[in-house]
């Protein structure tokens, strides 16, 4: 097992033992406060740190591609090309596709936010995070709050489970009216075409669980110049431009 995961087992056996130890009322309720008061302080703290960034755009994918891989270099490109058109670039502040996104806003002198998660295998937010704004959550609920509220778009490159969580976060608030749409981008055709078809073919045709309009929610591209138009297409309707 890798170093990431060292000790991941017994973490989570730690987890289960404890949701079944009993406990009696004045625990529960003293533990419950204090989860209360630390949620509202994570909201707190992001609202006030993210209410002035201005127009950014949220740049997701997985926290295990390596810094040689195509798929790190087109994050860095997509999120430099962001910065050069007025955006600021927004991310989970780890490894991987976040740290090559934040690694190209920050080569273009662009805000660089980073939304971390506190988790076993990653103490802190990458080295491209500008420092203050930098944010550590507890709680993935409330980062994906700030993700959604403070971002004009999003861009999703290839990743895993907590990748498409944001995707289909995003895509269900969209859908049901939850929030005003903005674009969200899917980079590599060949990664999300299987997924795609599945969703074409299973949610709409055979199951009827999405309409037809649903498919128009997400737009799928191949490099950063189409990720970046697409972007800026969408505001043109609206006659909105960042302002920085």
């Amino acid at each position: 097992m890798s170093s990431r995961f060292e000790n991941f087992e017994e973490k989570r056996e730690e987890k289960i033992r404890k949701a079944f130890k009993e406990r009696d009322w004045n625990e529960i309720k003293s533990q419950d406060s204090w989860v209360i008061f630390k949620v509202i302080s994570e909201f707190v703290e992001g609202f006030e740190k993210l209410g002035k960034i201005g127009p950014c755009v949220s740049v997701f994918g997985s926290a295990r591609t390596p810094a040689d891989h195509p798929h790190y270099l087109m994050a860095e490109e997509i999120s430099a090309k962001l910065v050069r058109h007025g955006y600021g670039v927004i991310t989970g502040g780890g490894p991987g596709i976040m740290e090559a996104a934040n690694k190209g806003a920050n080569s273009e002198n662009g805000k660089s936010v980073g939304l971390c998660i506190k988790l076993p295998f990653e103490a802190k937010g990458n080295i491209y995070i500008d420092p203050d704004k930098m944010i550590m959550f507890d709680y993935f609920f409330v980062r994906k709050v700030m993700f959604t509220k403070y971002s004009q778009g999003f861009v999703v490159l290839p990743g895993g489970f907590g990748t498409l969580d944001e995707l289909f976060e995003a895509l269900t608030l969209i859908q049901t009216i939850k929030i005003g749409r903005f674009p969200i981008v899917l980079v590599g055709r060949e990664f999300w075409g299987g997924l795609i078809d599945w969703i074409k073919k299973t949610l709409l045709e055979d199951y009827k669980y999405i309409s037809e309009p649903d498919l128009d929610l997400f737009y799928v591209v191949d490099d950063a110049v189409e990720a970046v138009k697409v972007i800026d297409d969408f505001y043109s309707k609206y006659l909105l431009t960042p302002n920085y």
